[in-house]
C-alpha cells in the first residue's frame, strides 16, 4: 500500500515536512528539558529528508496536480532546495541561543517547519488561492515566532505591529487578486495571464488590481514605502527569530513576485515596471541612507535588507529572463549573507548579553582574528566589494537594467551602493581599528563554528562557479508557467 497516491506525488515534500512538524509537536510534549535536543535533530532530519524527496520527484517538465492549483517545476525545486539549506543553517545557529535564554522548546522548530511548508507552497503555487494559503501559513508562523519570548515586552510589541500591518497588507493583496478575478473570471494564474493578454492594458480595473497586488508584494518583501515594520521587527524579535525572518522567507518572496507578476501579470509589464522602478529607487535610497544613522546592528541590517530588496527588484523590473535569473541569484546570495551576519551576532551573544550594538564588535580582531575575518567577508559581500559573491550579484542585476535600456537607473543604483558601503565598512573599522570593550571568550559548538566558517567562505569560494549557478537560475525560470 502506497502512502502517497500518484496525484499527490509532486507534493510529497510538502506532505512530509508538514507531517513531521505535527509529529515533533506531539513528541515534544513528552520530552524533558534535557532531551529536548531531540526536537532539534528531528527538525534537521526533516529538512534532510525533504531534500531527498524533492530530488526524487524532480522532473524536467512542469507537472500540475490538485486541479492545476499546484505545479512542480524547475523554479519550485530550485527555491525549495535553497529554502531547506538556509533553514538548516538557521536552526543550527539558533540552538545555543535559545538554550541560553530558556526558549529551547520544540515550538520554535515546529513553527519554523510550518513556515517552510508555507514557503514551499508559495514556490509551487499555480493558483491565486494556493499562493495566498502558502503566504498566510508563513505569515502566521512568523507572527508566533516573533512573540516567542513571552516575557519580553519589546518582542510582544514587535509581533503586534507585524500582525496588524501584515493583516492590512494581506487584505490589500487579496483585494487586488479579487479585482483580477472579477475582470478575468479565473483564479488560475496561467488562465489569468491569457485573459489579460486579450484585454486592453489600460483597463481601469486591471490597473487598480495591479496597484493593490504590488502594494501587498512590496510589504511582504519590506520595500519602501511599505517598509515600516522591518526595523521594529528585526530589533524587537529574538535574534534567532530575526535570523529566520531575514533569510529563507526572502526566497518565498521571490516566488511570490515571479508567480504573480511574471506568471500571471506579464501582459501588464509596462505598468508594473514603472511602479517597481519607483519602489526600487526609494528602497535603495532610504535603506542605505537611514542605515548610516543606526547604532544597533540589527536595525542596521534591517535597513540594509530594505536596500537589498531595492537591488533585488532591479532584476524583476527589467522584465526579461536574464533579469529574473539575476534576481534569483541575488536573493540566494542575500539569504546566505544575511544568515551569516545574524549568525555572527548570535555567536557573540551569550546568556544575559545580546551583542546587538555596533560597539559590541569593537576589537573583535583582538578577541578572535578568525571570527573578525569571517565578519569582514560578510560585510564586504553585503557592500558589494569584489571579489565577493555580493559584488557579482549586484553586477548582474545592474547589467539586467542596462540591457533594458535604463542606463540612468543603473547609474543611480551604483551611486546608492557606494553610499551604502559606508556602514558596512564601519563595522570592519570597529573590529580591526578599535580597542575591545568586551573580553568574554567566544563559545560555540564545533558544528556551529564549522557552519559559520562555511557560510562566510562560501561567498568567495563560489566565485569559480558563478557562471554555472547563474545558468541554473536562468534554467529555473525558463519554463515559468
Amino acid at each position: 500500500m502506497k502512502f502517497v497516491i500518484p496525484e499527490m506525488m509532486p507534493a510529497a515534500p510538502e506532505i512530509f515536512v508538514f507531517s513531521m512538524a505535527c509529529a515533533i509537536l506531539v513528541l515534544d510534549l513528552f520530552l524533558s528539558d534535557r532531551l529536548r535536543v531531540v526536537s532539534y535533530w528531528l527538525a534537521q532530519a526533516t529538512l534532510a529528508g525533504a531534500v531527498l524527496l524533492t530530488l526524487k520527484v524532480m522532473t524536467a517538465a512542469p507537472v500540475f496536480t490538485f486541479n492545476g492549483m499546484f505545479v512542480a517545476d524547475r523554479l519550485a525545486d530550485f527555491l525549495k532546495l535553497g529554502t531547506y539549506g538556509i533553514t538548516f543553517f538557521v536552526f543550527a545557529y539558533s540552538r545555543d541561543y535559545l538554550r541560553d535564554r530558556g526558549m529551547f522548546r520544540g515550538e520554535y522548530f515546529v513553527l519554523g517547519l510550518l513556515g517552510v511548508v508555507g514557503m514551499m507552497i508559495m514556490a509551487s503555487a499555480s493558483h491565486f488561492l494556493t499562493l495566498y494559503l502558502g503566504l498566510e501559513l508563513l505569515s502566521l508562523s512568523l507572527y508566533a515566532m516573533i512573540a516567542f519570548q513571552r516575557d519580553s515586552s519589546v518582542a510582544t510589541e514587535a509581533a503586534m505591529k507585524y500582525f496588524v500591518l501584515g493583516a492590512i497588507a494581506s487584505g490589500m493583496l487579496l483585494y487586488g487578486m479579487s479585482m483580477l478575478y472579477g475582470v478575468t473570471g479565473s483564479l488560475d494564474i496561467p488562465t489569468v495571464s491569457r485573459a489579460i493578454g486579450k484585454m486592453s492594458p489600460d483597463n481601469i480595473i486591471l490597473i487598480f488590481g495591479l496597484v493593490f497586488v504590488i502594494s501587498g508584494l512590496a510589504f511582504k518583501m519590506g520595500a519602501v514605502p511599505f517598509h515600516m515594520w522591518v526595523p521594529d521587527v528585526y530589533h524587537g524579535a529574538p535574534t534567532a527569530v530575526a535570523l529566520y525572518i531575514g533569510t529563507a522567507p526572502k526566497l518565498a518572496g521571490f516566488a511570490l513576485f515571479l508567480r504573480l507578476l511574471v506568471g500571471g501579470l506579464e501582459p501588464l509589464a509596462g505598468s508594473w515596471q514603472a511602479m517597481l522602478i519607483i519602489i526600487a529607487l526609494l528602497s535603495m535610497a532610504v535603506g542605505n541612507i537611514v542605515a548610516i544613522a543606526q547604532d544597533n546592528i540589527k536595525r542596521m541590517l534591517a535597513y540594509s535588507s530594505i536596500s537589498h530588496m531595492g537591488f533585488f527588484l532591479l532584476g524583476i523590473l527589467s522584465a526579461g529572463p536574464n533579469g529574473y535569473g539575476s534576481s534569483l541569484f541575488y536573493i540566494l546570495v542575500y539569504a546566505i549573507m544575511s544568515a551569516g551576519s545574524f549568525g555572527m551576532i548570535i555567536l557573540l551573544s551569550r546568556a544575559g548579553f545580546e551583542a546587538e550594538r555596533l560597539e559590541d564588535f569593537k576589537g573583535l580582531n583582538q578577541r578572535s582574528p578568525w571570527h573578525a575575518f569571517l565578519m569582514m567577508l560578510l560585510m564586504l559581500s553585503m557592500a558589494g566589494v569584489p571579489p565577493t559573491a555580493g559584488f557579482y550579484a549586484k553586477l548582474l542585476v545592474i547589467q539586467s537594467v542596462i540591457q533594458a535600456d535604463m542606463i540612468w537607473l543603473a547609474v543611480a543604483s551604483v551611486l546608492l551602493a557606494v553610499i551604502g558601503a559606508y556602514y558596512y565598512l564601519r563595522v570592519i573599522k570597529l573590529m580591526y581599528f578599535d580597542d575591545a570593550t568586551e573580553r568574554a571568550p567566544i563559545r560555540a559548538g564545533w558544528d556551529v563554528q564549522a557552519l559559520m566558517g562555511f557560510n562566510a567562505l562560501l561567498l568567495i569560494g563560489v566565485l569559480p562557479w558563478v557562471g554555472v549557478i547563474m545558468e541554473l537560475c536562468r534554467q529555473a525560470i525558463k519554463n515559468l508557467s
